[in-house]
């Protein structure tokens, strides 16, 4: 007797088939019964956690309105809002200065000319492998710069040089073929790099870049160590002046949220220019019109169908 076996597209009507993807198989019953329980206990574990840590922090008295009462001091809010301001202030302007010199150490890297791909080479790799916090007290201790130029000048020389790297490597990315079809219209090298290659590699770059800004937002909190009044620096001196036993969770928990909604306000922006990107006109698709019957030629008549 012979026995027919169900196909791969074969499917009962209580059982539609599965498509399979190249990467992995779908998960079975048993598969994904354990992938349920594995949820459950992370979810158990992360909320034990959760738990444990309000604990401790009702337990040392964290919630008490003796250290609260003090954010509502117009003094105090005055001190954090001037602290934020400056630390928006710095991270602004290093952010420019950041990219421009990124650009530069990065269109040099990318130079026909040996010594000034060499030089901009020795650049970006002295200033990527130097710690930020030194570089940023050499130019405040050795060179006696006042704190704010001091904060902006490492934060300048350190992320410029990442992204110089993230830019060589994002123009690089794009296939050669589209430089060598510029060459062959006559484009020059700086065309074919504003007008080609750069405007390509933009979409593919914005998120390292945003992530490096992100580290050059926080990396604004060193500061404090040379004396800049930023955001951490107010923080600490709120903590300070009010005999706060340690830690200092309040002013932790005040501070925190402000920094991790600038750095998702980062992201936001940048979704939202990768969302207008794809909106543009210039990177759409071209509706083609469908094709038409060709004109007959003078005195031409349309081919008789054959006849049976």
């Amino acid at each position: 007797m012979t026995v027919a076996l169900p196909t791969a597209g074969s499917g009962s009507p209580h059982h539609a088939p599965r498509e399979s993807n190249a990467l992995y198989d779908i998960p079975g019953p048993r598969t994904r019964h354990r992938h349920r329980i594995y949820g459950l206990i992370s979810t158990a574990v992360l909320l034990a956690l959760i738990g444990w840590i309000l604990y401790l922090l009702f337990d040392t008295g964290q919630f008490t309105a003796t250290k609260w009462t003090p954010f509502e001091y117009k003094g105090i809010q005055e001190l954090l809002l001037r602290g934020l301001g400056n630390t928006l202030k710095a991270f602004g302007i290093a952010a420019v200065l950041s990219l421009v010199l990124g650009a530069l150490l990065a269109t040099g890297r990318l130079s026909d000319h040996a010594p000034v791909r060499w030089l901009s080479t020795l650049i970006v790799e002295f200033f990527r492998a130097m710690p930020v916090l030194v570089m940023i007290f050499f130019i405040f201790v050795a060179l006696k710069v006042q704190p704010l130029p001091a904060l902006v000048a490492g934060l300048t020389l350190y992320n410029g040089s990442v992204l110089a790297e993230v830019f060589r490597s994002g123009v690089n990315a794009v296939e050669r073929g589209q430089g060598e079809a510029a060459f062959a219209l006559g484009m020059r090298k700086t065309q074919v790099m504003s007008y080609v290659l750069v405007p390509q590699a933009a979409r593919a770059m914005l998120p390292a870049i945003i992530s490096q800004l992100v580290v050059a937002l926080k990396d604004t909190s060193l500061g404090y160590l040379i004396t800049y009044e930023e955001f951490l620096h107010a923080g600490k001196l709120i903590a300070s002046n009010l005999d706060y036993d340690l830690p200092f969770i309040p002013v932790v928990m005040v501070i925190s949220p402000i920094y991790i909604g600038m750095c998702m306000l980062l992201s936001w922006f940048a979704h939202w220019v990768a969302r207008r990107q794809r909106r543009n006109p210039r990177t759409e698709a071209v509706d083609i019109a469908p094709p038409e019957p060709g004109t007959l030629l003078p005195g031409g008549n349309p081919p008789a169908a054959p006849r049976g």
